[in-house]
């Protein structure tokens, strides 16, 4: 009697498990966060969120999924500490490189990566101008 109990009781706890693993990013779209995470970082570029998200998006990842306190944050983490001490060894042209895959004018795609001083279109809205009283 208790083997029945036994076997579906590990086969109900297995189950949140595999579910976790079956509804889990492709490790190519946590790679892809790691890598723009680390250029942002060594690169002090600003990332362009409405782009980075998109590229997630068609990868059916979404922002909150990646970030540090999300499911699959700590995977990132790793990834991201990787990456980051690997294009810190030879910064120039791995911010280069990075650049010009996702930089403004990106090969890859335009605009995930911004100088830290450029604007979005979004953040750039003309100033109304005063009225005179």
């Amino acid at each position: 009697m208790t083997r029945p109990c036994l076997f579906a009781g590990l086969t109900l706890a297995a189950l949140p498990a595999q579910a976790q693993i079956r509804n889990a990013p492709a490790p190519r779209a946590l790679e892809f966060a790691a890598y723009i995470f680390a250029a942002s970082n060594v690169c002090g570029y600003r990332i362009g969120s409405d782009q980075f998200e998109a590229l997630l998006a068609k990868q059916n990842v979404q922002i909150g999924d990646v970030q540090p306190r999300g499911p699959f944050g700590n995977r990132v983490q790793t990834m991201f500490t990787l990456m980051s001490n690997q294009m810190v060894q030879n910064r120039d042209q791995a911010c280069l490189a990075v650049a010009g895959e996702y930089g403004p004018e990106g090969t890859v795609a335009k605009n995930v990566l911004l100088p830290a001083g450029q604007e979005t279109p979004a953040q750039a809205k003309p100033a109304e101008p005063t009225k005179p009283q």
